[in-house]
Formats: C-alpha cells, structure tokens, sequence
C-alpha cells in the first residue's frame, strides 16, 4: 500500500453539494462520439471524494495450515504468552468486524468513509497480527489474545499521508502498545511527527520496509524513521524475497510470500504477498513480548527483537528472520542489570551489651571456697574411713610387731 502527499479530502456532503452544483450549472454534455474518448487521469483527491463500490477481490472459505505458523513455531510460544493484556493497532484500510475471527474489535476510521474494509488489506493486516484462535480454522493470528484496534486512514490502496499521520495519533491516544502501519509513503512533516509522538507515548512502531517495484529501492517511511521497527519480507526458505525493499534500514524479516490471512465477507486468502504481510508478524510478536516482558520500554522491545531473530547477511535482511520464542524467552545480558549491595547500616552503640568488667574480689572469695570446699570433702573421706576402723578395734592402739 502507497501514500501519496495531497490536500485533504473533502467529505461525502462536500462532494454531494459540488455534484449538485455541477448538474444545475453545467452545459449540455457533448455528442456521444465525443463521450467515448477517456477522460484525462484526475487527482487522487478527486478520486477519494467519489463513492467508491465496497468490491474486494474473493476470498476462499477452505484454508490448510499456513505455512509461516510451522515456520515461526508459534504453538511453542503460545504455551508462555498469547498476548493478553497488549492493545495492538492496526493502522489501514478498515476492518471487517463480521469475521469470526476479529470480532471483539475496536474500529475508528479518519477518512469520512465509515470503518468498513472495501479492500481487504486492513483485514488481511489485522489477521495475521491477533487474529483469534477457532478450532474450526488451521490459521490463527501471532497474538490470539492482544486486543485489536482498527484505525481506518484510507479507503483502497492509495491514500493521505495526512490521514496516516492522524491515523498513528490517533491510535496512540487510544493506548495501544504497538501500532502496525503497513504503508510505504514518503517523509512527511506531519507523519514524523506522529510517530514521534506515538512513541513518546510508549508505543512500539512496526512498520512495512516497502516493496521493491522495478528495482526502486527509495525509502520507505515510516519505516526509516528512528526507532521504528522496520519489517522486510521473507519466504518460506527464510531468504529475503526480491521484492522486498533494500533501501529502507530494516530490522528484521518475516513471512511475506504466500501469506494466508482473513479476508473480508467471513473468507480468506492464501496467496497474499508483501513486506504489508510481513509487518504484522512482527507486530503480533512485538505483542508477545509485551505481555511476558511489560517492565521492558518500547526501545527495550524493539532491541529484545533484533538481538534474538534467526540472523543473516546482506542488504534489506537485518537480523534475519524474527524468532518469536526466543524473543519472549531468551535472557539477555545486557538487560540482566548487577546492582551492588548496600551498604551495611551501623549498629546503634546500644544495640550490643559490652561485658563487665573482672570482679577480682568475688573470683578471690570464690577461689577459697572452692579450696576450703575441697578440704572439708577431704576431712570427711578421711573421717569416713578411720572411725570405722578405729570402733571395730574399740580405739585401741595396734601391737607393735619388730619381728622379735
């Protein structure tokens, strides 16, 4: 999806006063020959303001198990975090709330044109980023838990940059904690402004590295800006595909080729292609992390998710393919902060009693009560032995024998 930089849109009754003014003052039309010729190629501005026909292209009602789910193992992380508790916005073309599988949603629109999706790309968006678990449907979101906010900024594939700077905005006024902009416009006042203010607000920024058309490799914004989180597209070898943007500074690389989505009128679609597809990925995971990790700043987020992807080299590959279970689960040293112990705090001068001095007398006195103690103990075996002795022989004294 490409933005172009025009004046702002007027509003359906804008265009319906200019249409009645133009019936009522317009001169009769040419002959029918001269109706046939194209009319000359009319500004996108001119072309918002005309009804446009809700038509996206069909969807399929029977999908297999997508690829990009086996690829990022998400059933592993699902047994830790689903989400719950991070608000994620997508910032696109509307939302088709009847979808089992996005019901829940809260939907806001900038464009005047109500907050229905007529061309599909919002949906697909939404879906691949926290599209909720069915046990009737192989496919399922990357954060099945996260709750969904929708902001319409344009109505098909071209747009305002100016609706997608109110757009971000917007969606940071409302909380969310990551906002998805699948969109490749140019470097806008206006839009840098709203992602700086997005961020401020602690929202992580996720956004499409672009798609490469006849080799272009201009950059893309928001991608390019600082501390976006700048998503280029892979396959299912894990390789950067050749349409995806070299120019922009990405960051990491998820699924984009062969991409299977929800899809507007309850349907689906497997053949969806693009860094727009590979964005939300990265927004789901960006989801997970949030929910295990919410002591983690949003730079500290973006940095967990380049430091833990699969790796890789060369231009337009980043960090590789994003890896979402070592994203939630990986301990990284750099976030592992040693603090020292405190000081211990002094003892209070009353807090030990100190031992009294040595009574010297009383050890003296005690000393001979101990010694007359031991005397009188001796007397008394002393006396115990010779009294005895002395009855049996009536006290008298013994013969004296000299052997004479």
């Amino acid at each position: 999806m490409s933005l172009l930089a025009t004046a702002a849109v007027p509003g359906p009754s804008a265009a319906r006063a200019a249409a009645a003014t133009a019936a009522t003052v317009a001169p009769p039309g040419p002959p029918a020959a001269a109706r046939a010729v194209p009319a000359p190629e009319r500004p996108f501005a001119a072309r918002a303001a005309e009804p446009r026909r809700c038509a996206p292209k069909p969807g399929t009602k029977s999908i297999v198990e997508p690829w990009a789910q086996r690829r990022l193992s998400l059933r592993d992380v699902w047994r830790l975090t689903k989400g719950a508790g991070v608000t994620v916005a997508v910032v696109d073309s509307g939302l088709d709330t009847t979808h089992p599988q996005l019901k829940g949603a809260a939907v806001y629109d900038v464009t005047g044109t109500g907050t229905r999706d007529c061309d599909g790309h919002g949906t697909a968006v939404a879906g691949i980023a926290v599209g909720r678990q069915r046990k009737e449907s192989p496919f399922s979101g990357v954060a099945p838990q996260a709750r969904l906010i929708s902001v319409k900024h344009t109505d098909g594939e071209e747009g305002d940059v100016g609706n997608l700077a109110r757009a971000i905005a917007r969606a940071a006024d409302l909380g969310a904690d990551v906002i998805n902009v699948s969109v490749r416009a140019s470097d806008q006042p206006d839009l840098r402004t709203a992602v700086t203010y997005a961020q401020a607000k602690g929202a992580v920024i996720v956004a499409a590295a672009g798609n490469s058309e006849n080799n272009d490799s201009t950059p893309a914004y928001p991608a390019t800006y600082p501390g976006v989180l700048s998503v280029g597209a892979a396959g299912p070898d894990g390789r950067r595909t050749d349409f995806s943007n070299t120019g922009s500074p990405v960051t990491v690389l998820a699924p984009g080729e062969g991409v299977t989505s929800t899809w507007p009128w309850v349907t689906y679609r497997e053949d969806l292609r693009g860094t727009s597809f590979a964005a939300p990925y990265v927004a789901g995971v960006v989801a997970l992390v949030r929910a295990y990790h919410p002591e983690l700043s949003a730079e500290a987020t973006v940095r967990r998710i380049a430091l833990t992807a699969d790796g890789g080299t060369g231009a337009g590959v980043g960090a590789g393919v994003v890896n979402p279970l070592l994203a939630v689960t990986a301990v990284l040293p750099s976030e592992a902060v040693a603090l020292a112990p405190p000081p211990p705090v002094p003892l209070p001068p009353d807090a030990i009693r100190r031992a009294p001095a040595k009574d010297v007398r009383s050890m003296s006195i005690a000393g001979w009560v101990a010694l007359g103690s031991f005397a009188a103990a001796g007397v008394v075996v002393v006396a115990g032995v010779a009294i005895p002795a002395g009855r049996r022989r009536r006290w008298r004294a013994g013969a004296l024998e000299n052997g004479a």
